[in-house]
Formats: C-alpha cells, sequence, structure tokens
C-alpha cells in the first residue's frame, strides 16, 4: 500500500511540473458592431525598386528594347557590322534604332543578343512572342531576312524562327517561339541573314501567358491577397533624384513604342547594390497601373510631385521647384484626375478611351508628394489642395508626415496636415520587429477628429532584414490595433511589393522571385489572412479585466464582423513561448456555429525562398463551440484567424 502511494505520490508531482497551456478568457461583444473597416483597409505598394517594373511585374523580356539607355547598346551583345543611327527614326521620343549591315564576308555574320534581365527565363512548351518594328535600310533593295533564335544557358539554339522584311517603311513583324525544354538563363539572339541591311527598333519578346504586358504569376500572387487599395508608382520615385527624373505619369501613358526613357531613382543609389542598366521604359504605365487595379479588385491611389525632389539627396531649396513656378505639377495632378475619371469628350478622357478603357476608372483618392517634411512641403501641398477641391471636391487628397514614425518632423507634418484638413496623413514606419509589436496600440489614442490615418509604407525590419517568421509575426500582432482602430486607420500598405532575387537593393519585400518563379513571403501570408478576413465593422474585444489585448502575456487580438457574409471573425497573434489556450464567449450569440481556424507558426527563423517557398504557409483546424463559446488552441509564436457564421 505504501508503494502505491509513493507511485501515485510521484505521479501527481510529475504531471504538476509539466507546464500546462496558459488560459486566457476573451469577450467578444457580437451585439455591439462598432466603426466601419473601409473596403481600403488592406492593400499594397507598388515602387519600382528591386527591379520591380522592367525586369519584374512588365512581362518584357529584352532589356533596353527600344536602344534608348546612355549607352545606346547597354543590354546587347553585337557581332559584324552594327551600327546605332537616329535618322528619320520610327519613334520620335524613342530615336534611336540600330543598323545591321552586310558584315563584308561570306563567313561571318552581323547580329545582336539580349540576355534580359539576369538571364532570360524560358519555360518548356509555353509560347514566346517576338516583336520587332523593322524596315530597309537602302531604298530599292530587295527583301532581307532575319533570323531570331531563343538560345539555352550553354549556348545550344532552343528553337528560330525567320522573318521577311520587305518595306522601306516601318512595320511591325512578328513571330513566335516555343521552346521544348525549361531554362532559367537563356538569351535572344536576331541574325542578319541577307547581304541587304535592315532597320531595326523595339526588339521585344513577351511570354504568350502575360496578361496586358504583365507577368501573369506575379499578377496572381496579387490578386489573391484580396488587396483593398493599390498605391503606385511610389515611393521615392516620385521625388526623383533630382526633379528630371521624377515619375512622370504623362510620359507612362499613350502608345508604349512611344514613352520616353527614364532614369530610375534607384539605378546608383545604394553604392553596395548599384544597378547602372536600372532603366524605366514606361512600358508599365499609369494606364497599365489602372487596369492592374481593376483586375485585382483594389481601388487605384496614384502619388504624383509636389515639386519637391528627394530631401535626404537633395540639401538646397534650389533643387527644388519655387511654390510660384508649382503651376504645370499642379496640372499634372488635375489632369491625372481627368485621366482616371474624366468623360471621352475630355483631352485625357479621351486618351484613356483611346488606350482602350472608355469608361471611368472611379478614382477617389490622390497622393501629393511622397514622404516629405518641414516647412518646404505645406507650403506646396495648400496650392495643390485649393486647385484639387475647386474643381474635385469628391476626390480624397493624401498628404505625409514624412519618413519617420515620431519626431519633431512627425509632429510638425501632422500638425500641418490637421491644419490644411487633408483627407488622410500617410505614416510610414520601417522598425525592428520589437517596435511592432510594442506599437500595436499605437493609434488607441489618437485624435479622433482629425485626418485619417493611412500606414502607407510599413514593414519589420530585423536583423538582416529577413522576410522571415518573426518579422511576419510582429506586423501580424501590430495589425490588430489597425484593426481595433478602424475609426482611425483608413487603410495600410506593406513596403515595398516586389524584389528580383538577383536584383534587391532593399529588404524585406512581400514577394521575390526569379526569372520562372515567384515566392509568397511569410509577410505575404500574413498580409493574405488580413485581406481575406477584414470584415465590415469592428467587433469589441476584451480580457477579463476589460482590457484590449495588445501584448499581455504576448498575446494580441481584434475582432470584425462581415456583414455582407454575416460571419464572425477572430484574429489572434501569440508572441508568447507556449502553447496559450483561449476561451472565446461572444455576447449577444446564443450559439456558434462550426468554425474554421487558419494558422501561421513556425520557427521564428523561418525563411520562404527560392526553392523552398513553404517554410511558411498556413494550416487549417475545424473547431466546435459550445454554446455562445469558442475555445482555441494556439501554437507558440503563432498568428491564427478564427471564423465562423451564427448557426
Amino acid at each position: 500500500m505504501r508503494k502505491l502511494h509513493l507511485i501515485i505520490s510521484v505521479f501527481i508531482a510529475a504531471t504538476l511540473a509539466i507546464p500546462a497551456a496558459a488560459q486566457y478568457q476573451l469577450t467578444v461583444k457580437a451585439n455591439k458592431p462598432g466603426a466601419t473597416i473601409q473596403p481600403t483597409m488592406y492593400g499594397i505598394f507598388f515602387e519600382d525598386i528591386n527591379f520591380g517594373a522592367d525586369g519584374g511585374l512588365y512581362a518584357e523580356m529584352v532589356e533596353n528594347r527600344s536602344f534608348e539607355f546612355p549607352d545606346r547598346l547597354m543590354g546587347w551583345n553585337v557581332f559584324g557590322n552594327v551600327q546605332v543611327s537616329d535618322v528619320r527614326p520610327a519613334f520620335d521620343r524613342n530615336p534611336h534604332y540600330v543598323v545591321l549591315g552586310d558584315s563584308g564576308h561570306i563567313e561571318k555574320r552581323t547580329g545582336l543578343e539580349n540576355r534580359g534581365f539576369f538571364g532570360m527565363g524560358f519555360k518548356k512548351d509555353l509560347r514566346y512572342d517576338f516583336s520587332v518594328y523593322a524596315r530597309l535600310h537602302d531604298a530599292g533593295s530587295k527583301p532581307a531576312r532575319i533570323r531570331v533564335e531563343l538560345v539555352n544557358s550553354s549556348n545550344g539554339i532552343i528553337t528560330r524562327q525567320r522573318i521577311t522584311i520587305d518595306s522601306r517603311d516601318w512595320k511591325k513583324y512578328t513571330c513566335s517561339l516555343t521552346p521544348n525544354v525549361t531554362d532559367a538563363k537563356g538569351l535572344m539572339r536576331v541574325f542578319l541573314e541577307t547581304a541587304e541591311g535592315v532597320d531595326l527598333d523595339h526588339v521585344s519578346l513577351f511570354p504568350s501567358d502575360n496578361w496586358n504586358g504583365l507577368r501573369a504569376d506575379l499578377v496572381k500572387d496579387l490578386a489573391d491577397l484580396k488587396p483593398g487599395i493599390f498605391r503606385f508608382p511610389g515611393g521615392c520615385i516620385v521625388e526623383g533624384t533630382d526633379l528630371e527624373t521624377r515619375y512622370q505619369w504623362k510620359n507612362s501613358v499613350g502608345q508604349v513604342e512611344n514613352r520616353p526613357l527614364n532614369e530610375n531613382r534607384w539605378n546608383y543609389t545604394f553604392a553596395h547594390r548599384m544597378y547602372p542598366n536600372y532603366f524605366q521604359t514606361y512600358g508599365m504605365g499609369f494606364y497599365e497601373f489602372f487596369i492592374l487595379s481593376e483586375k485585382i479588385g483594389a481601388e487605384p491611389l496614384p502619388v504624383v510631385s509636389c515639386g519637391l525632389a528627394c530631401q535626404f539627396q537633395n540639401h538646397t531649396e534650389d533643387a527644388h521647384v519655387a511654390v510660384d513656378d508649382l503651376q504645370p505639377y499642379i496640372d499634372d495632378a488635375l489632369d491625372l484626375i481627368e485621366f482616371a475619371n474624366g468623360g471621352t469628350d475630355t483631352k485625357w478622357g479621351k486618351l484613356r478611351a483611346d488606350m482602350g478603357h472608355p469608361e471611368p476608372f472611379n478614382l477617389k483618392q490622390i497622393g501629393v508628394g511622397n514622404e516629405q517634411w518641414g516647412e518646404l512641403y505645406p507650403v506646396r501641398l495648400e496650392k495643390f489642395i485649393t486647385a484639387i477641391r475647386a474643381k474635385y471636391p469628391k476626390i480624397k487628397i493624401c498628404g505625409t508626415s514624412g519618413p519617420s514614425a515620431d519626431g519633431k518632423d512627425f509632429d510638425y507634418g501632422w500638425k500641418e496636415m490637421k491644419r490644411l484638413k487633408v483627407d488622410l496623413v500617410d505614416e510610414h514606419y520601417y522598425k525592428p520587429p520589437q517596435w511592432f509589436f510594442e506599437n500595436a496600440a499605437r493609434y488607441d489614442k489618437y485624435d479622433r477628429k482629425g485626418p485619417k490615418v493611412f500606414a502607407g509604407e510599413y514593414a519589420a525590419h530585423g536583423r538582416g532584414d529577413l522576410n522571415n517568421w518573426e518579422a511576419a509575426l510582429s506586423e501580424a500582432a501590430f495589425m490588430t490595433g489597425l484593426e481595433r482602430n478602424a475609426d482611425v486607420v483608413y487603410q495600410a500598405t506593406y513596403a515595398p511589393l516586389f524584389a528580383h532575387v538577383e536584383g534587391w537593393q532593399w529588404k524585406p519585400d512581400l514577394i521575390w522571385f526569379d526569372n520562372l518563379t515567384t515566392v509568397r513571403s511569410a509577410n505575404w501570408y500574413v498580409q493574405m489572412l488580413y485581406g481575406t478576413n477584414k470584415g465590415t465593422n469592428v467587433l469589441p474585444i476584451t480580457n477579463g479585466n476589460g482590457e484590449a489585448m495588445t501584448g499581455q502575456d504576448g498575446l494580441y487580438a481584434s475582432a470584425v464582423y462581415d456583414k455582407d457574409t454575416k460571419e464572425y471573425i477572430v484574429k489572434l497573434a501569440s508572441n508568447a513561448d507556449k502553447v496559450q489556450t483561449v476561451t472565446i464567449t461572444f455576447k449577444g450569440l446564443k450559439v456558434v456555429g462550426n468554425a474554421k481556424a487558419t494558422t501561421l507558426a513556425a520557427d521564428l527563423k523561418a525563411e520562404n525562398l527560392v526553392g523552398r517557398p513553404e517554410a511558411v504557409k498556413p494550416s487549417y483546424k475545424e473547431l466546435t463551440g459550445t454554446n455562445n463559446v469558442l475555445e482555441v488552441t494556439l501554437p507558440a509564436k503563432s498568428f491564427t484567424v478564427v471564423r465562423f457564421s451564427q448557426k
């Protein structure tokens, strides 16, 4: 008997030594729907950094296709008799082209080859569409012939086609090529096969599965986020290193072949990762941005220059437009609104219609300036506000509080934005993960009567600036605070959006890609879970002390109701090192229906990479409630979304 008692005592002691899962009681006031959550609440921000446009989302595979880089043949290897000319060009704003002439020897060839952006990625059995504007070089000459080849990474020919050029006038010629192998590092060659010379311009190659000139897999990555807002085209490129190289939307519309080249703001900004070949062809311009917004179901938010060049790179006032000389910049903003919303009887509305979209794009917001600060900005912004509100009073105007999340310039910016009565204030924060964990209550005490907040650029930057689970989890925890304060926070966009694995200059980024594949980061999955579980109204969620969960014992929570689907959604982020069990009582409901829990959990260092894209991915579990109570078990270091409809 004593032995039995001893065994029982040891068993009890051992059982007590096992750490039990922490227990938490939360209450959701399901019958008290609160602040409206804007359809734009969670969205995306595009800037042409990390080869995000040319070499990225824009599906063109040929680098320097129009020979307009300052080094006219940058991106091209040439052999034989090749010259650059601008005599009687095909396009007045892209006047340069190449002349392929007789090599002068029967055993020599004339031609050129292009490796695209870090090589050309060819997929087996996918058709690639080649096009070129060409003409015979000499009057009265016989028809000439060129040969187009796709070449693999071992310098072997994959497939080829021939084109006969038969006119002295510029004409567009096309052919299609279908490789029978997959190769990530191929190239394209163009040979002259006749003694008769030819002029070639706008040499282009697109995969046939592109969507309106955009890379199909990257478009799907965006669409699957279900974004509510799409901010473009930047970012610092709106400002330019100098005003001459700022992004000018009027240069990005109209005939694609005649959109002038622009120097990219990021081509040699970072001395440790320079890309002197980084330019903007504007092939993906404002028209393409607007139709992409429609495609992915997001409201467009274009940003225009306020007449200030990048303030980080320009420290004298003469680098900027004088206040009295702002009218052309103001006109650009007004004309952009007309391009987006104007009737087909207006100048810019007609251009939109001529490009293929007679219906308005229903633009509701415009940003003026990127992340300007100090006294130079408000005096310029005020002139834009006056002009825009006089002509388009329903358009919301987004100003900025500068590049920092706090400090003297931030406080001054907010004070001026309130004075000017902007509709939205764009806040930016790139901070360590700990900052995001600690600032989940950031907006709890914001002024409810002032302008609304647009968190226009944010991302957790940890050691090495990786897209690891620690960064993503900290953002998930922080976003519960955005959601709880939807009466203050109008919308938010993670930044930046894209990065080529061989061409990045800034990280972390939401989506990584190479020439053939894309990788959805851990951060992407967090953004997707928020975007697809947005809801329409905030529901109060509190702990046993009646407090919002903003990091107590590592737990963060928000709750919403979706009146369209009649579902209840709870988001729970746990930064704890142990399992937590949360019991949620839904006040006002009699019975909780069957619930589905979607969970992200991983080692904090886990990161989705090319070749290992699923180190962090969702898992799913069905939950059954008891009356109006639901119990949820949260793994350590996890983010869980629970969704159900009332029985």
